[in-house]
This record gives structure tokens, C-alpha cells and sequence, in this order.
């Protein structure tokens, strides 16, 4: 006898799939909105076996302006056939409405199909500009969304019932890499891990990348940026090739303070006489271990040299740029350390590799940390800088993994507000 309750659907889950692909590829609003309202739950990222695609992938590759649908009938003006344009912009709003539709409901921004493209990256290889922003905005809600939640989780209670959300939740905030490195590393692996030197690059036991020499550029147009003039007090937190640090004594500074941790670094470091350089303080140890100590203070000038007691100045210039540590490391050093590092009026920077092996990636965590650095008090200028074509170069023959596809560099340069 029917008890009038919702009966669990009898449909293949594969027939299913396959018609929410149609519908969000042909922008088949109503159909897609009913078979999002009575499929299987996660319907909106289910992916096509044969190419990867999600609906979201769909729906923007099928608002391709090359396969629009000729007029054959219609009156030519121009060279173009009446009406051609009002399509194009029906068809544009309804593949935006089907994007909305499918983000709404769950869909995943950055899912990758068999062709290694996220939703986003067909977006920007078809001109779609109004579909790619909405790719972007999405991202940056859910990366917002997602640290939040790493915060909320740290606060509670280690909990066996939550373990699993706790884990995903945190994994997934993750996905920021303020440094240029594999997915996978992670500190201690790369502390641990020797290193090799050299001309153009240092790689770790696993072919990663820490920095190479085309960087050069960059960190010659951020150290004047942040060190405009002579005889000012500069920290750096990673010394990598000492590329910045070598821009940086190009300024004369009255103090240099390094931070570095890696033992094969320090090493370098002593073997090119870094150590015996005027006005420079190498700090040796993880920045998070050395920082809470060389700031305290005991209130106490007794050299009369502004420090209040505290073993490190307050710098006019701060850079940071270290390895195998996730975009939360840099968050934690700008909301926690920088205040006390800086002088009013100071200028601070770090190496933006937020996402750089995928331009949406890239745009996305460009606004996420814009809008971290607003919330903690700074504003941030950003100047574009183009980056040649690596690849085409060969920068990436013998190193496990490409960390730099984005087109420009944005050189970030940040201020207390006010």
C-alpha cells in the first residue's frame, strides 16, 4: 500500500547524469531545474565519463560563440545576419542563468575534466568574460567560506563524530599556496630534504622547484617598490638564491635581518658570505619559531636604538616568501606579526604565487587575499607585470612541476590603512 511518502528513484544514476549534462549544456532551465530538485544529491557535479565535464563545464562550453547556430533566413546587414547579435545576447543569459542555476546548487568551481581544464579555464579560452567572472566570484566565495570554517574548526574540541568533516573542511581550505610548490610537500618533508644548487634554480630531493632565476625580474621591481630609498631597516623571511636579499643590499640598509630555515640554505648563505655582510643579522629557524621571541619585548631601550628591548627593530620594509607552507601560513604572518614589525608608514610584500599554475586560480586567490589583507588593516596596491612564456623557454625541463602558467605577475605592495 502506497504511503504516500517520497519513493527513492528508480532511474539509472548514469541515464541521470547524462541528462543533467544535456540540459545544463543546452541551457535547459526548467529541465534542469527539475532534475536538480528530484536527482540523486550532488547531481550538479556529477562528471561525463568520456570527457570529465561537470553541468558547469557543459553549460559554458555550450555557449561556444562558434557553434552558434547560422541564420540562414535572415536579413543581412552589414555583413551579418539580422538578429545574429540579439542571439548571442539570449544565449549569453541563458547559459549565465544556468551557471547561477548549477552554483546554487552545489556545483564545484574548479573541477577538473579529462582535458585538465576547470570551468573557468573554458570560460577564458572562449572569450566568455561574463561566465568567467562568475567562475571567479564563485571560487573566492567558497575559499572565503571554506577558511572561515578551518578557523570555526580549530576552535572546537577535537570531536571522533567530527573527524572526517573537520578533515575535508580543512584540506579544502588549504588550497591556497602562497609558495611555489608540488601539492604535496609540506614542511617538515622540505626542511628534511636536501637540496640541490643550481645556476638557475634550487630543487628539493623531489624536483620541486624552491625558486629559480627567472624571479629576478620580479624581485628587481619589488625591492625599490618596498625599499624606496637608502639606509632603511629591511627583514626578509626566506633567502632561497638571495635574490630579493641581493636587490635589497643594493639600498645600503642600516639593518638587514634574514630568516631562513633550511640547513642547506644557511649553509650557502655562509659559503657566499652572507654572514659576514655589513648590517646583515641572519636569523636561523622557522619564522614561527623566532618571531614571537625576537619581538618581545622588555620595555626597556637600554642602547637607545628604538627596539624597546626587543632583539629585532621595527622595519621600514618587510618581505616574505618561503616554501611548502599553504596560504595560511601567510595569513596567520600578516594578521598576527606583521603589526609588529613594520613602522607606520612602512611598506611590506611577499611573492604572489597564490594559484599561478592556472590564471582562474590566480584571479581567484588574488581577490581572497585582497580581502584576508582589508580585514586586517591593510590596503594593497598591485602592479602588473608580464611574465614571459616559461615554457616556451624550457624553464621547466627537469623540475617535477611547472608553478608558474599565469600571464602576469601581480606585484603586491602592501600599507596599514590610513
Amino acid at each position: 500500500m502506497d504511503s504516500g511518502t517520497p519513493q527513492e528513484s528508480d532511474v539509472d544514476p548514469a541515464v541521470e547524469a547524462q541528462d543533467v549534462l544535456t540540459a545544463a549544456s543546452n541551457h535547459d532551465l526548467r529541465s534542469l531545474r527539475t532534475l536538480l530538485r528530484t536527482a540523486s544529491a550532488g547531481a550538479a557535479s556529477v562528471q561525463d565519463p568520456e570527457t570529465g565535464y561537470t553541468p558547469l563545464h557543459a553549460a559554458i562550453a555550450g555557449a561556444d560563440p562558434s557553434k552558434r547556430k547560422s541564420q540562414p533566413n535572415g536579413v543581412v546587414h552589414d555583413g551579418h545576419a539580422d538578429g545574429e547579435a540579439e542571439e548571442q545576447e539570449n544565449d549569453t543569459a541563458d547559459a549565465i542563468s544556468t551557471v547561477k542555476l548549477l552554483l546554487q546548487n552545489g556545483a564545484i568551481w574548479n573541477d577538473l575534466d579529462k582535458n585538465d581544464e576547470t570551468p573557468g579555464c573554458i570560460a577564458r579560452r572562449l572569450g566568455l568574460t561574463d561566465l568567467y567572472n562568475l567562475i571567479v566570484d564563485a571560487g573566492v566565495r567558497a575559499e572565503i567560506l571554506l577558511s572561515r570554517l578551518d578557523e570555526y574548526e580549530q576552535l572546537q574540541d577535537d570531536s571522533s563524530t567530527d573527524d572526517l568533516d573537520t578533515e575535508e573542511a580543512t584540506t579544502t581550505a588549504n588550497t591556497i599556496s602562497s609558495t611555489r610548490e608540488d601539492p604535496q610537500p609540506n614542511q617538515p618533508t622540505y626542511l628534511s630534504s636536501p637540496l640541490s644548487f643550481h645556476p638557475t634554480r634550487i630543487l628539493d630531493a623531489s624536483a620541486n622547484s624552491v625558486m629559480m632565476a627567472w624571479e629576478t625580474h620580479l624581485m628587481s621591481l619589488t625591492a625599490p617598490l618596498l625599499a624606496p630609498t637608502d639606509g632603511l631597516r629591511i627583514l626578509n623571511i626566506g633567502h632561497g638564491m638571495g635574490i630579493i636579499d641581493s636587490e635589497f643590499q643594493r639600498t645600503k640598509p642600516s639593518a638587514h635581518h634574514i630568516i631562513e630555515a633550511h640547513p642547506s640554505v644557511l649553509a650557502r648563505m655562509r659559503e657566499t658570505g652572507w654572514y659576514d655582510k655589513p648590517n646583515v643579522v641572519i636569523h636561523e629557524g622557522r619564522w614561527q619559531d623566532l618571531l614571537p621571541r625576537l619581538i618581545e619585548t622588555d620595555g626597556v631601550d637600554d642602547d637607545d636604538d628604538g627596539r624597546g628591548g626587543r632583539e629585532v627593530p621595527i622595519f621600514d620594509a618587510v618581505y616574505f616568501d618561503t616554501f611548502a607552507e599553504p596560504y595560511a601560513a601567510l595569513r596567520t604572518f600578516f594578521d598576527e606579526f606583521v603589526i609588529a614589525l613594520l613602522e607606520d608608514g612602512g611598506r611590506w610584500g611577499f611573492f604572489n604565487g597564490l594559484g599561478a599554475d592556472r590564471q582562474v586560480c590566480y584571479d581567484v586567490y588574488a581577490k581572497v587575499v585582497e580581502l584576508d589583507l582589508f580585514e586586517a588593516g591593510f590596503e594593497v596596491d598591485w602592479t602588473a607585470v608580464e611574465v614571459p612564456d616559461l615554457e616556451g623557454r624550457g624553464e621547466w625541463e627537469g623540475v617535477r612541476r611547472a608553478y608558474w602558467r599565469a600571464r602576469e605577475y601581480r606585484l603586491p605592495v602592501c600599507r596599514f590603512m590610513g
